[in-house]
């Protein structure tokens, strides 16, 4: 088997080609990529359900819009964390994967680093064992999975530009936007994609 590049703690920005519904106009957050498959938040589906409907002690740390996200079509009685701990992108492990959220020195007990200062929350933990070091929280119902070599088939379809992010995309204010900014930003013909019509036939 080929090695796979990891993507983790990139973005996968929807190309206008991808036709599923689920992903239209999406911009995902890749939270693990390997060579078993990939695992991710969608940043930009927010729900009306509000934070302090389901997890109530997380809702003050929660930014701005305080709801719940659509993080995909999986598991969506599931609930994940994601945080950004400006302190902490630093000191953490590079190696860490989603599924270990016990803190390890590595940044505040709770939270473990996915990449940078962008990392998972463990709901279970007290929210004040995090109050002092969040720069924002993002609460996901469900998740973006892809099994072995998915990801990379959807790539070479070109269903997906693969973009680095930023922390401030993660809480962002104004996530219906986030497709267009974060195509906006990039230094590269993706930049035009950015104008796309959301009617395909008006292009």
């Amino acid at each position: 088997m080929t090695e796979v590049t990891s993507l983790t703690g990139r973005l996968l920005v929807a190309s206008p080609v991808l036709s599923d519904p689920n992903f239209d106009r999406a911009v995902v957050l890749l939270l693990d990529h390997d060579e078993e498959g990939s695992l991710g938040v969608v940043l930009n589906r927010p729900t009306p359900v509000g934070v302090s409907d389901i997890l109530e002690p997380w809702a003050a740390l929660a930014g701005e819009p305080g709801v719940v996200f659509q993080g995909g079509p999986v598991s969506l009685d599931a609930a994940l964390g994601v945080a950004v701990v400006p302190s902490g992108g630093e000191r953490a492990d590079p190696d860490s994967t989603p599924d270990a959220l016990s803190g390890s020195g590595d940044g505040p007990m709770g939270w473990r680093r996915v990449h940078g200062a962008i990392g998972l929350v463990d709901l279970e933990a007290p929210p004040e064992l995090l109050a002092a070091e969040l720069g924002s929280l993002r609460i996901f119902a469900g998740y973006a999975g892809w099994g072995a070599g998915q990801l990379e088939d959807e790539l070479a379809e070109g269903a997906w530009y693969v973009v680095e992010s930023e922390p401030g995309d993660v809480s962002s204010p104004d996530p219906e936007a986030l497709w267009r900014s974060v195509l906006r930003r990039q230094r590269s013909e993706l930049a035009m994609v950015a104008t796309y019509p959301d009617d395909a036939s008006l292009n």
